[in-house]
């Protein structure tokens, strides 16, 4: 008040730009969180959808969890994540 700030306009302007980053959220990351009962096809999966080989797909299933795909539209993280469900894995989008 002393020097004509409104505090209140000052705490909302950091709220607001936080709002707005969150939902200019333009890249996303398919993170594979388990296999699930049927290992081969979510490896064949995984070979498709990367352009692995069939022993560095099956090394990125070890390692879980792991990141299928990084920095994809949403609609390819949509895709990707159904094609991955379908085939038995549990799969998060980041």
């Amino acid at each position: 008040e002393e020097f004509g700030i409104d505090p209140t306009a000052v705490a909302a302007a950091p709220a607001a730009g936080a709002a707005a980053g969150a939902a200019e959220q333009t890249e996303f990351t398919v993170v594979l969180k388990e296999v699930g009962a049927s290992k081969i096809a979510v490896v064949k999966v995984v070979k498709e959808v990367t352009g692995l080989g069939l022993m560095d797909a099956n090394k990125l299933l070890s390692a879980l969890p792991a990141n299928v795909k990084e920095k994809v539209s949403k609609a390819e993280a949509d895709d990707l994540k159904s094609k991955l469900e379908a085939a038995g894995a549990t799969v998060e989008i980041k």
